[in-house]
């Protein structure tokens, strides 16, 4: 039974990459459309983090109240009409006030999954989990790429709606499965969870340091996603289609590595597949500082995301016991958001140095991002 609770878990996993990279692949359809600045994809992608980092924080104590499988059907069903409701808009106004529900479903979701399975799973259980969450990032694009060709945007955000709708109702059939897996655990972990406040928890250095961690990651794979692309046409001189394509190497990398390190996380304990994650994505940063040609370039960016990858499930698995299981739904909560803060800022900034200075510079900010999560794992360790 836990098996199949397992399943319908990564299932609901691939609902929360859908939405993540299905802005980004029609936002040029939407601008046109709706004849918008195309910089106002900040504003939305903004509101939709700032609702993730907001639902993340308060996660712990809905979970207490309401349980992860209430929390995660509830979520994946709120998610599913955010989308429906991007597809009905028909100005910059709704899209950003149904940009909230998918920020605050998003992170709900996150925490309470990424605990759960931390507390009764396996390390390798973990890392299939974001395997699905890839899968999920990439099949999103590819058929809004698909419905572009022949229909309009409208049209991409209700197909992905049905799937999302579709996993909503999986989660909800689904329920009573998860109270039958609940009385099979020998601990019930979830219910001995303490409610420890947030200004509480940031005050230990421990947890700050975890958090540097996760911001150095998520920042690195979201500028990747984001701004790889363009450093590979400006920089490189690399056509649009083919950097588009080399993009989608980088996810599939993510997949890869997420993939795999399940798969030797048999042989291999966590810090141990984390620093080969780190090992992989240093030399793939030093490739992209070398004058090398645009394929190879795009190469290191597969790697990046090949090794980036396994870190942040790596980590997410090893809360309960770098912090205890008795405090680490609180602890997850403070995690996600600093994920989350990550992915606002960090590409958001280097938009402003591309802007401002030079695209050109765009290894050196990955490796400075690099150096903040190395330098996060290092202190955590040494704690």
């Amino acid at each position: 039974m836990s098996t199949l609770l397992l399943i319908v878990i990564y299932i609901a996993f691939i609902g929360l990459g859908i939405p993540d990279s299905l802005l980004g692949s029609a936002w040029p359809a939407i601008y046109t459309e709706l004849n918008l600045p195309v910089s106002y994809a900040n504003f939305i992608t903004m509101i939709i983090s700032g609702g993730t980092i907001t639902s993340s924080l308060f996660s712990a104590n809905l979970i207490h109240r309401f349980g992860t499988a209430s929390i995660t059907a509830i979520s994946t069903t709120v998610t599913a009409f955010a989308l429906f409701g991007f597809s009905c808009s028909n100005n910059m106004l709704w899209l950003c006030l149904f940009a909230i529900p998918l920020g605050l479903g998003a992170g709900a979701i996150d925490t309470a999954l990424n605990n759960y399975v931390a507390l009764y799973y396996k390390v390798t259980h973990m890392n299939f989990l974001h395997c699905f969450y890839g899968i999920g990032v990439s099949l999103s694009p590819f058929l809004m790429s698909m419905v572009l060709s022949h229909d309009t945007w409208r049209t991409g955000y209700r197909l992905m709606f049905w799937f999302q709708f579709g996993i909503a109702l999986l989660t909800i059939v689904s329920l009573p499965i998860w109270k039958k897996v609940k009385h099979s655990f020998e601990n019930n972990e979830e219910e001995n969870n303490k409610l420890i406040p947030f200004f509480t928890l940031i005050k230990k250095s421990k947890v700050r340091i975890a958090c540097l961690v996760f911001i150095g990651s998520c920042g690195l794979e979201y500028t990747c996603g984001i701004w790889g692309s363009t450093f590979l046409v400006k920089v490189k001189e690399m056509s649009t289609d083919t950097a588009a394509l080399m993009i989608t190497f980088f996810y599939v990398g993510m997949a890869l590595g997420r993939f795999f390190s399940g798969i030797f996380a048999v042989r291999f304990t966590s810090r141990q597949l984390i620093k080969i994650g780190q090992t992989i994505t240093l030399t793939a940063i030093i490739l992209l500082l070398l004058p090398l040609p645009p394929v190879l370039c795009g190469f290191a960016l597969f790697l990046i995301g090949f090794g980036n990858g396994p870190v942040f499930p790596s980590m997410i698995h090893q809360t309960p016991q770098n912090f205890g299981k008795n405090i680490s739904q609180s602890v997850m909560g403070i995690q996600m958001a600093a994920s989350y803060i990550g992915i606002l800022l960090s590409p958001a900034l280097f938009g402003l140095i591309a802007q401002h200075i030079n695209t050109v510079l765009f290894p050196y900010y990955l490796l400075i991002l690099y150096i903040i999560m190395v330098t996060g794992n290092l202190l955590l360790k040494k704690k």
